[in-house]
């Protein structure tokens, strides 16, 4: 129990060294973030899109 106690302390002592963000702080990276998602989202269902049809045209015999 005595490691146990010791760890807690450790933690806690750690813990208050940490840079928390502040509020506006943390909206800016989480619109970043979620931004940044949705235009990946996009490119990937672009590629994707523009790829499948390129597949079956081949497939379908268009370039024989």
């Amino acid at each position: 129990m005595i490691k146990v106690g010791k760890f807690i302390g450790q933690v806690k002592a750690e813990m208050k060294k940490v840079a928390w963000p502040t509020k506006p702080e943390l909206i800016g990276s989480t619109l970043v973030v979620l931004v940044s998602t949705f235009a990946l989202a996009l490119y990937i269902g672009a590629c994707d899109m523009f790829f499948s049809r390129f597949v079956n045209l081949l497939v379908s015999g268009v370039f024989k």
